[in-house]
């Protein structure tokens, strides 16, 4: 069999269950070659997850899910090892972080009138994160309001509840000339997701490419079959690299880790061009 490596990972430095380390464990047990770590908007787990891939003798790629939008969509994007203490980066990264955690604590203040919650209990169990919406989706099911995160999510704090406050993203194109700045790879994360109302038009795509992008998450567990040869097509034509990797977020989302892989050769493609290596 040949290697597989999951491109799309999340520990409980975001949004993720369990620890980098848990992942690393869980992927060679598996039988992955490597993984990389991609919390979102954070490279806080990527000296656990190395030391942890390195023991369990798999390879360890650092990444992250920078929060994004273009035209006021919400499009997600994942870089790997660009350096984190990149000042324009940093800058960007922390202005997303103290949104999140406002947008969490207005939201909380929202919910508290229609449910027992309140920010302290939340913050508690949180202890250094960032709070956004899944960890209130947890504080909801820890209180038995929900059975679990994804109907929280569909009942509770969907972008049209009454409970939802929208929250900064940067633009993806700036986005993506940022991760390119600090020595990143940049890859369009999930742009045919069942959750949106619609894929990633490929106008949008284009202007990516322009700014940089160097491949499109295609083999995602999320994405619509039905969505996905346009995408395909573009992708093609425009030279992108197509990577397929699991969203794995422990028992936060149903995604299992290495569902979906990419190959050796896109591993590889990604690590001869990084600034910041395993």
């Amino acid at each position: 069999m040949s290697a597989r490596y999951d491109l799309h990972t999340h520990s409980l430095r975001s949004d993720g269950t369990s620890t980098p380390a848990e992942i690393a464990v869980e992927a060679a047990a598996l039988g992955l070659a490597g993984f990389a770590l991609t919390d979102h908007d954070t490279a806080d787990g990527w000296d656990e997850a190395r030391e942890a891939a390195a023991v369990a003798g798999i390879d360890f790629l650092p990444g992250m899910e920078i929060t994004t939008k273009h035209d006021w969509r919400s499009t997600h994007l994942l870089a790997y090892g660009l350096d984190p203490q990149h000042p324009g980066l940093q800058a960007a990264l922390e202005r997303v972080r103290t949104s999140r955690h406002d947008r969490a604590r207005e939201m909380v203040t929202l919910l508290a009138v229609d449910f027992d919650l309140d920010w302290e209990s939340v913050l508690l169990a949180n202890a250094g994160r960032t709070v956004g919406r899944p960890h209130l989706a947890d504080a909801l099911v820890d209180a038995g309001f929900y059975a679990d995160r994804s109907i929280a999510f569909a009942e509770a704090l969907h972008p049209g509840s009454p409970y939802y406050v929208p929250t900064y993203a940067v633009d993806t194109v700036d986005a993506i000339r940022l991760v390119r700045d600090a020595g990143g790879v940049p890859v369009l994360a999930h742009p045919a997701a069942s959750r949106m109302r619609r894929p990633v038009d490929l106008g949008a795509i284009e202007e990516f490419v322009s700014a940089g992008l160097w491949g499109i998450e295609l083999d995602h567990p999320e994405n619509r079959d039905d969505w996905l040869p346009p995408l395909t097509e573009l992708a093609e034509s425009q030279g992108l690299v197509i990577t397929g990797a699991s969203d794995y977020h422990g028992t936060g989302k149903p995604n299992r880790l290495g569902e979906r892989t990419s190959d050796e050769a896109v591993w590889q493609a990604i690590r001869e061009q990084v600034a910041v290596t395993p």
